[in-house]
């Protein structure tokens, strides 16, 4: 179960930051921030609180699944240098050439 919560997390996360991109890109530097933050948020909450909680039902398969989602927003953050969780600093500062 805990490869099945990472897997969701790395699917929910992919279509999240392809939108966050998306918006970002179609507006203005200080918007584009703001997304990026709130995205990075959302996906940091909703890995951990969610993970937590599962975890507390104690049992087996829901237990997996919330270690899995734990597992999953780390894995993405250390395999993309955490562009695709919204905590790399650069997406901040200087926004990959999307800033008009």
């Amino acid at each position: 179960m805990a490869l099945a919560g990472a897997s969701t997390f790395v699917g929910v996360n992919a279509v999240a930051g392809f939108i966050a991109f998306l918006i970002a890109a179609a507006n203005e530097q200080n918007v584009g921030r703001a997304v990026f933050a709130l995205t990075g948020v959302i996906s940091a909450v909703s890995a951990f609180v969610g993970g937590w909680l599962l975890i507390r039902l104690k049992k087996p398969i829901p237990k997996g699944f919330g270690m899995g989602l734990m597992i999953g927003w780390a894995l993405v953050t250390v395999c993309t240098a955490g562009i695709c969780t919204a905590v790399n600093p650069a997406l901040y500062t200087t926004m990959f050439g999307m800033a008009r």
